[in-house]
């Protein structure tokens, strides 16, 4: 049974971030990219996003006894298959894995502009994903 009170910790991690992706996203690309601050606070505030969304994927996982991820993007297709989050979302998902690995190891710099224009659909996946993942334990985990 999936421990409901570490992942509702998790979920409020990530709810906190999302809030912050939404109010430090300004208007303005250009406003976006000639500020070096601003980029690494929303780059941190992805990685624990996407981190949080990971780390919940595999609670849930291990807890409900279900297969085991072998990737970070494996873990959301594992809640998928059992009706946690909806194929779509999880397919959605799965490449913000690679985002994770670019910010946290440096693999190649961001492109902040690419940065700026997918974070709302970005901030929207994953508010739906806290969702349904609030929507899993709330029917009983």
């Amino acid at each position: 049974m999936t421990n409901v009170a570490l992942v509702a910790r998790k979920l409020a991690v990530l709810e906190e971030h999302l809030r912050r992706l939404r109010e430090r996203r300004p208007a303005e690309v250009a406003t976006f990219t000639a500020d070096a601050l601003l980029q690494d606070a929303v780059a941190m505030s992805v990685l624990v996003v996407v981190q949080e969304a990971m780390d919940i994927a595999l609670h849930i996982a291990t807890d409900e006894g279900w297969e085991l991820a072998a990737t970070y993007r494996d873990a959301f297709a594992v809640l998928e298959r059992h009706g946690v989050i909806a194929a779509p979302l999880a397919k959605a998902l799965g490449g913000s894995a690679q985002l994770r690995n670019r910010i946290a190891h440096g693999y190649a710099s961001l492109d902040a502009a690419r940065l700026w224009t997918e974070l709302p659909d970005g901030v929207t996946a994953f508010g739906a994903f806290a969702a349904a993942v609030s929507a899993f334990l709330q029917r009983g985990a």
